[in-house]
């Protein structure tokens, strides 16, 4: 691994580093500890790259209280509640990555575009 230089504009650290034969990569102690890493990272495939992140563990992203407040008002109270919690709390990241992967293939297929005359049109 050899250091880069460091880029203009906003400062940002660059790094290269080697891809096994397994295409396994090593992020940079000082990168996964600056960063929080653990023992799992989310990676995003975007036009010209992969960006990876540290994995969150937020309970269910920013649903709980929704999650809660469905199964309160469903009858779930005690350790009845806590489980069928985690349960519902689980399903909320595939859900949305099956939703991100159904908005792309919809935006990759072209339907529904609208061309920018008629999306600009004055509606009078």
């Amino acid at each position: 691994m050899r250091q880069n230089a460091i880029s203009s504009g906003n400062a940002i650290e660059r790094k290269v580093i080697s891809v096994s034969v397994k295409r396994q990569l090593t992020i940079p102690q000082k990168y996964f500890e600056a960063l929080g890493f653990d023992n799992e990272a989310e990676c995003y495939l975007q036009e010209d790259g992969i960006f990876i992140r540290p994995l969150r563990d937020t309970g269910g992203s920013g649903f709980s209280e929704q999650i809660l407040s469905d199964l309160i008002s469903q009858g779930y109270a005690g350790q009845e509640l806590l489980e069928k919690f985690k349960e519902k709390s689980k399903a909320v990241r595939p859900a949305v990555l099956k939703l991100i992967e159904e908005t792309d293939a919809f935006a990759k297929s072209g339907e529904g575009c609208i061309p920018m005359d008629k999306l600009f049109e004055s509606e009078e």
